[in-house]
């Protein structure tokens, strides 16, 4: 029998889906557009509420349809193939743009260890594109990093992330205004502070995301219907307490205003600690570990544009594999292109934030509501030991209303990116009729 995931299993998956790079860099961007404090927080246990929202809808919707090869099958099969085209490519995007944004939180903090002093947005662009490019290569060897060697990292990034709770224990390093409430503007009316809460749960949501994988688990874990909600709910609990714990961390000790202020603030934690260097060596590891999650998804995404070849949706030279070690050259290749060119295109992590989400809220908002039209189509799996949600349908409409709510805050904001953004979707809808359809490729079983 097929060995099941069990309740610990999917705990453990869960926080390691979601526990990433952002929490390291992306506590200044939801401050910079929080009004006050209150705000702040609120914007990261509301974050956390929807990701729980989220991870439990994904869940079902692999036990009901459990599908390979990204999104795409979900979506031809709850929508029509034009939109799970168009979709499955925009996600392929934004997967390059949270890489990207990655590689840029990694080069900020590196380039504080190279360099004596601040350098240019470029100089960090080409650091971070120096590192895709290197595990371009290593990719195209056919080599990847082993298990182990990611679970170490693994740990050396819950590590940092303890470390920086640890820092509350040292009351000696809180900074002097850190608990003074911030006063909002005096003409600051519920409108400000709505948009004001939206803006900073843009960055949160990057922070938080990675548990829609849960999509790929939903059929494989034991006792589903007990396991799934209970390990989702562990997991994503945990996640919040962690995170707000650093965040809590970042506005003792440096203080609200300049938490808004200072990108790299895990270092400067870091460095109250344990000095200069300590604050290299946090550099150096933290930096490890964002290349760790470049190699990851230079690995998974080209698989995805793969699949998509073998169903006919592209063209089949993105199913080519090298002779030699079974790399699929094209695929790859054009992933890293558009890594690269949304770097040298947006150039600061800011900018790739915006464009990355506004994409994701497309692409959340529209596989979160294939529940509806699987829950019509898969009646006859009810009561089979599958897992369904209780309370449904309160998750999946939370979740979508909440990327909704995010989508129009990024419209009013930063009207540019997102009409970038729908022009790129709409760009991917029309090369779906001008393709070419092919018969999907047969596999063996």
């Amino acid at each position: 029998m097929k060995a099941k995931l069990s309740l610990f299993d999917l705990t453990m998956i869960v926080i390691g889906l979601v526990i990433g790079m952002g929490i390291f860099r992306t506590a200044s961007n939801s401050a910079k557009d929080a009004l006050t404090p209150t705000v702040f927080f609120a914007a990261w246990i509301v974050g956390g509420l929807v990701a729980l929202c989220g991870a439990l809808t994904y869940a079902e919707i692999g036990s009901r349809h459990p599908a390979t090869g990204g999104y795409y099958r979900i979506f031809s099969y709850a929508y029509h193939p034009s939109l799970a085209f168009s979709i499955n490519c925009l996600i392929l995007v934004s997967n390059a743009g949270s890489l990207s944004g990655v590689a840029l939180i990694g080069a900020g903090y590196i380039s504080k260890v190279i360099f004596s002093g601040p350098v240019s947005d470029l100089t960090k662009v080409g650091i971070a594109a120096v590192g895709v490019i290197i595990f371009y290569g290593v990719n195209l060897l056919g080599l990847r990093m082993s298990a182990k060697t990611q679970n170490v990292l693994m740990v050396i990034k819950i590590g940092m992330v303890l470390m920086l709770i640890a820092a509350l224990f040292f009351p000696a390093l809180y900074h002097d205004n850190s608990t003074t409430i911030v006063a909002p503007p005096v003409d600051a009316g519920w409108d400000q502070y709505i948009k004001s809460f939206g803006l900073s749960l843009v960055a949160v949501s990057f922070t938080y995301g990675g548990y829609q994988q849960t999509i790929n688990f939903g059929h494989e874990v034991n006792n589903a219907s007990r396991n799934i909600p209970r390990g989702i709910f562990i997991g994503i609990t945990a996640i919040i307490a962690l995170y707000l714990a650093v965040n809590y961390s970042y506005y003792k000790i440096v203080g609200f205003e300049n938490l808004k202020n200072t990108n790299e603030i895990a270092s400067v934690i870091a460095g109250k600690l344990f000095g200069q260097d300590g604050a290299d060596v946090f550099s150096g590891l933290l930096f490890l570990s964002v290349l760790a999650y470049v190699n990851v998804n230079l690995l998974s995404n080209p698989r995805v544009m793969l699949a998509m070849s073998e169903d006919g949706v592209l063209p089949a030279v993105f199913k080519k594999k090298s002779s030699q070690n079974e790399v699929a050259v094209m695929s790859l290749t054009v992933f890293t292109v558009i890594c690269i060119i949304v770097l040298f295109f947006a150039k600061t992590f800011d900018e790739i934030l915006s464009f990355t989400i506004f994409l994701d809220c497309f692409g959340m908002a529209l596989s979160a509501g294939s529940i509806f039209m699987l829950r019509k189509r898969t009646r006859h799996l009810d009561g089979t030991g599958i897992y369904s949600m209780k309370l449904y349908p309160l998750q999946p409409l939370i979740f979508i209303a909440a990327y909704i709510f995010v989508s129009i805050s990024i419209i009013i904001n930063k009207p540019m990116t997102a009409l970038i953004g729908v022009t790129v979707l709409a760009g991917f809808m029309l090369l779906y009729f001008l393709m070419p359809k092919r018969s999907p490729t047969k596999t063996e079983n």
